[in-house]
């Protein structure tokens, strides 16, 4: 029995893995060609990338989604049931779309964007968080997950019909949303969601959730996947169709797996990011001022507005100093987050 739970979580992540490879490749390439491209400006010189490479790493996770259904049809009796499945994946498609539409409003000359000069427009910003609850809409169908959440410090707090209706569109809206807030250095974005999709993978098999577990180890494989095209010198630009189908795969997880309280402390670092851009309402860029040594200099000086600009504020990072710090301050929340659950507040 374990040797079958084992293959049915590592056949979909290795597929993922592979396919997103496949995918990130072919994308470089056609997106290039058809001129979805942005100047990557943290370089000596400016460098033309193309952008949206979310869909590669979307398009691996719903391949995998759909490796566990299809086995679960013709070779094992699956012990998830298949619809549950088929909503997460349409959800992260439908989302996905929407971040492809915001990647590719590309004007021909550069213009004013969050703080800064750039050839990407994308969508205004009442738009976004109006589009990104169509992503919510399969899930809410099938009324995914438990009512019943364990809220941090407080206990089990039971919300019945409003969990699926209200709370879950507003969850995947807030956090597709803040963790678009967070990027603009290679390696950053995929980086610090590396490290969430382990700690939500080690969540789930140490707490019993087989759902949980399989989502995560499918993210998990899909984005270590993409990591080395998006590293730094990246070839590719992750966009918001990655940062918008990561969030709606860590809302799925967190509702399917039932473990809101654990995700809430791991997504701290987006939560804390989404405050500070509301402070300067979100008119802020994460990008600091490029150095001769290839350091970034704090874009606002001592005025903190994101995590990038604290980690400025301590001393000049370059770029790969940059994604690695933010990598480990998320490690150090999921610590937290195993802390506060093995010592009984979550």
């Amino acid at each position: 029995m374990a040797y079958h739970t084992f293959q049915t979580l590592i056949v979909p992540a290795l597929v993922s893995f592979v396919i997103t490879i496949i995918a990130t490749k072919f994308l470089i390439s056609y997106l290039s060609s058809s001129g979805i491209t942005i100047d990557d400006k943290n370089k000596e010189r400016p460098v033309r990338l193309p952008t949206s490479g979310g869909v590669a790493v979307a398009f691996g996770i719903i391949v995998g989604i759909l490796v566990y259904t299809f086995g679960g049809t013709f070779v094992f009796t699956p012990v998830i049931d298949t619809s549950s499945l088929f909503a997460v994946g349409l959800s992260i498609l439908l989302i996905t779309l929407v971040g492809f539409i915001d990647d590719i409003h590309i004007k021909g000359r550069e213009v004013m964007t969050t703080d800064l000069m750039d050839r990407k427009k994308g969508l205004e910003k009442w738009q976004k968080p109006l589009l990104t609850v169509i992503g919510a809409l399969p899930l809410m169908a099938i009324s995914a997950g438990v009512s019943i959440v364990n809220v941090p410090f407080f206990g089990p707090v039971d919300f019945g019909i409003i969990y699926p209706l209200i709370i879950l569109p507003l969850a995947i809206v807030f956090v597709s949303n803040a963790f678009n807030l967070l990027g603009g250095y290679d390696g950053l974005q995929p980086g610090t969601a590396i490290v969430a999709s382990i700690g939500f993978l080690a969540y789930s098999v140490l707490f019993g959730n087989y759902i949980g577990a399989l989502l995560s180890s499918i993210l998990f494989a899909s984005l270590l996947a993409f990591l080395p095209f998006n590293a730094y010198r990246a070839k590719i630009i992750p966009g918001d169709s990655f940062t918008y189908a990561i969030g709606a795969i860590f809302v799925a997880i967190m509702a399917m797996g039932n473990s809101e309280a654990f995700g809430i402390i791991v997504f701290f670092p987006w939560i804390l990011e989404f405050f500070m851009h509301l402070r300067r309402k979100f008119n802020v860029t994460d990008v600091g001022t490029r150095q001769r040594d290839g350091t970034f200099k704090a874009p606002y000086g001592k005025r903190i507005y994101s995590w990038t600009h604290f980690l400025m504020n301590i001393k000049r990072m370059n770029e790969k100093e940059i994604a690695l710090y933010m990598s480990l301050i998320e490690a150090l929340f999921v610590v937290l987050a195993f802390g506060l659950k093995l010592a009984g507040f979550l």
